[in-house]
């Protein structure tokens, strides 16, 4: 990774390609591009109804960027089923300078002086790569995501590249699609001129309310 900085990250993103390394303390940083890509349509977020009923009751507050490190820190911590992680030193690094060129962000919920859940991605253009996402308490990180998604409607945004479904994401809509698929979405998010506001849309019926009418 001689070299290698946050330019050369963004470069890499904007080919489709994102950095995952084997284990923690493994400092070797590997490119990937899968034959098959996750992506949450913006168009078709599902929330369910109880998870609806949830966001509305604003369970936790939310703040945006308030914590980068933390939640990357959360992310990367082991947890039940999960002992290791892709997201290691080097990677960490990283996203912290793409953090302070205005490149990455993080949704955060937070219960008093304590952070419960939250999630962090890279933005380019219109395009907002997730990259992990962690729950202390009960729904945390999934309120996050709709507050995310919420901001992304709110702000512009065309693409949100979810890198791999997993059976959490396909309940929110996540669909896989073919590399060359989404490289021509990618090509058109990287068009547009999206800026992502450091603010939360307001509260989790206003959350919805934007979703609902983006949708």
């Amino acid at each position: 990774m001689k070299r290698f900085g946050p330019r050369e990250l963004l470069e890499c993103y904007a080919r489709g390609v994102f950095p995952m390394a084997d284990a923690r303390e493994d400092d070797r940083v590997f490119l990937i591009d899968p034959e098959k890509r996750g992506v949450i349509p913006l168009d078709g977020f599902h929330i369910s109804r109880r998870l609806a009923r949830t966001v509305r009751g604003d369970p936790f507050e939310i703040r945006i960027d308030t914590a980068f490190r933390q939640v990357v820190y959360e992310c990367a911590a082991p947890k039940p089923g999960r002992t290791d992680t892709w997201i290691n030193g080097v990677i960490e690094d990283l996203y912290a300078q793409l953090f302070e060129m205005g490149h990455a962000h993080s949704v955060e919920c937070w219960t008093g002086d304590e952070l419960v859940g939250g999630l962090y991605g890279v933005t380019l253009g219109g395009a907002f790569f997730g990259e992990s996402m962690f729950s202390r308490r009960t729904d945390a990180s999934k309120v996050a995501l709709v507050h995310l998604v919420a901001r992304l409607h709110a702000d512009g945004f065309r693409l949100l590249d979810a890198q791999f479904i997993t059976d959490h994401l396909s309940t929110f809509g996540a669909v896989e699609v073919p590399r060359a698929e989404y490289h021509r979405r990618l090509a058109r998010a990287l068009e547009a001129q999206a800026l992502f506001q450091r603010t939360a849309v307001g509260t989790g019926a206003a959350a919805l309310q934007v979703i609902s009418q983006a949708s």
